[in-house]
């Protein structure tokens, strides 16, 4: 059952991705405005498809320029908060080479960035700038790595140093620009919370094969994931980066903890396809 389960998903996701894949290319090219929603339409059915359901506390913020700083946990952190509306991502530099993930991370506009060439994170910091600058909420994985799900790991300071370059480039009467922290956690497993010992089992980390965990989620879904939208701050060009810095991960370390220690039983009505 689960095999037949993982194999319905992947016929769904084919299929998706082939009617939306040569749409999205022209947007791209053209720099059509739907460019940026027709990866949030991918996302939604895919999560669908592999029995995701992902639960909002707050929302993201309408003020721009923004930069969204997250902790980081798994490849499904993409598909969970990439379907709740127009935002690209900040991904290392690795990702653009990986099969299939490497052109859906392009095709979302996605900015990558090598994080062991320090020498590159001015030139980063500018391309997100612009970004900002012309509308795109942009999300940064600000630990710069995948954790176990467990904890939220330190921030790094360096990249937040955008939103320093986007006021400069920012359309605000102002010149100012925001930021906003969010936290996302995985707390149930078919209805039931999934405690410390499970969740490492949705989180993607350290050498894990993306093949096997991509199938093993295939096969079981029934995940129920919390997204916790902090509210944005708004920065100005004394902003302390260090200092916004260490605010964010406190503020995203709280909300991950309570919403991993509030986990009721949940009614698992989900449809697996």
């Amino acid at each position: 059952m689960a095999r037949l389960r993982a194999t319905i998903a992947i016929a769904i996701l084919i299929m998706v991705t082939l009617l939306l894949i040569l749409p999205q290319w022209l947007a791209t090219k053209f720099k059509w405005p739907l460019q940026r929603y027709i990866p949030v339409l991918w996302h939604r059915v895919a999560l669908r498809a592999l029995g995701v359901r992902v639960r909002q506390v707050g929302n993201i913020a309408k003020n721009r320029p923004l930069l969204v700083t997250s902790n980081h946990s798994s490849w499904l952190d993409i598909l969970c908060i990439g379907s709740t509306g127009p935002l690209s991502f900040v991904a290392k530099s690795e990702v653009s080479g990986w099969p299939i993930f490497g052109l859906f991370a392009k095709l979302q506009r996605t900015v990558f960035v090598n994080r062991s060439r320090r020498s590159e994170t001015g030139k980063v910091a500018k391309e997100i700038a612009e970004r900002m600058a012309q509308g795109d909420a942009m999300l940064l994985f600000a630990e710069g790595t995948s954790s176990n799900g467990n904890k939220v790991l330190p921030f790094r300071s360096a990249l937040v140093g955008a939103v320093h370059h986007a006021m400069d480039v920012g359309r605000d009467e102002e010149n100012a620009a925001y930021i906003q922290p969010l936290s996302i956690s995985y707390t149930h497993f078919h209805g039931l919370p999934m405690g410390r010992h499970w969740r490492p089992i949705v989180a993607w980390y350290g050498d894990m094969e993306l093949a096997s965990h991509l199938w093993h989620i295939l096969k079981e879904g029934g995940i129920d994931v919390t997204l916790h939208w902090g509210e944005p701050i708004l920065l100005d060009q004394g902003a302390s980066r260090k200092a916004i810095t260490a605010r964010l991960e406190q503020e995203v370390r709280q909300m991950t903890a309570n919403a991993l220690l509030n986990c009721p039983v949940l009614a698992d009505d989900r449809s697996l396809v």
